[in-house]
Formats: structure tokens, C-alpha cells, sequence
């Protein structure tokens, strides 16, 4: 089990996410975060610099319309659009490589979680 009490929060309106692996937590190349997510809460749609793994822990999600259950493996390349979205409360765990942004019709910005 994972104490999330003593990994670094980052709140979205549409998620939590907690640091456990990152350059600003001492890794030189990859990021490692948890994401919980409430049923109906959306991302924005998105494009994600790199390449990212999903592990889906609990709960189901969907990442640009494709549904996933507890225990399911998502590889989402990089550049690729995508929205991730709680079709019931869901848990997951994602890795990447650190330092990442995302592009947004906002314009890019760094991901916290993954800095």
C-alpha cells in the first residue's frame, strides 16, 4: 500500500495526483504518480510530451472513449490526444519520463506531479 501522506499533492479540479518518483524528488530520467479521480470528473483534452504508462488500480477509466478495470495496462503515446475520464472512482498509477508538459488548447504548461 501506498502512504500517500508523505508524497507530495498536486490538486486539479478534475483530480489528485501524488509525487512518488520525479526529478524534484531526486530521479534523474522517469516520474511515477498516483491518480484518483471521483465517477464523472474529466480531464481536458491533451497531449502528453512523452510517452505514458497507466496502471489502472481501482476503479474503471477511459482515455479518449476506451474504458479500463482495475488491473489493466494502458501505453498512451507521446503527442497522442487523449482525455482521461473517471467512469467510476478510480486509483491509478503512471509513469513517464520526468519533466514532462502537456499541450492543451490553453496553450503548454509543465506537469507538476512529473517535475
Amino acid at each position: 500500500m501506498i502512504d500517500k501522506e508523505i508524497y507530495q499533492k498536486h490538486e486539479t479540479p478534475n483530480a489528485v495526483m501524488h509525487t512518488l518518483a520525479a526529478p524534484s524528488t531526486g530521479a534523474t530520467e522517469l516520474a511515477v504518480w498516483t491518480v484518483e479521480m471521483r465517477a464523472g470528473q474529466a480531464g481536458p483534452v491533451h497531449r502528453a510530451e512523452h510517452e505514458q504508462v497507466w496502471v489502472v488500480l481501482d476503479g474503471r477509466l477511459a482515455i479518449s472513449g476506451s474504458e479500463y478495470a482495475a488491473g489493466s495496462t494502458i501505453v498512451v503515446g507521446a503527442d497522442e490526444p487523449r482525455q482521461v475520464s473517471a467512469v467510476t472512482d478510480v486509483a491509478a498509477l503512471v509513469a513517464s519520463r520526468g519533466g514532462s508538459t502537456v499541450a492543451t488548447s490553453e496553450g503548454t504548461r509543465p506537469l507538476p506531479w512529473a517535475a
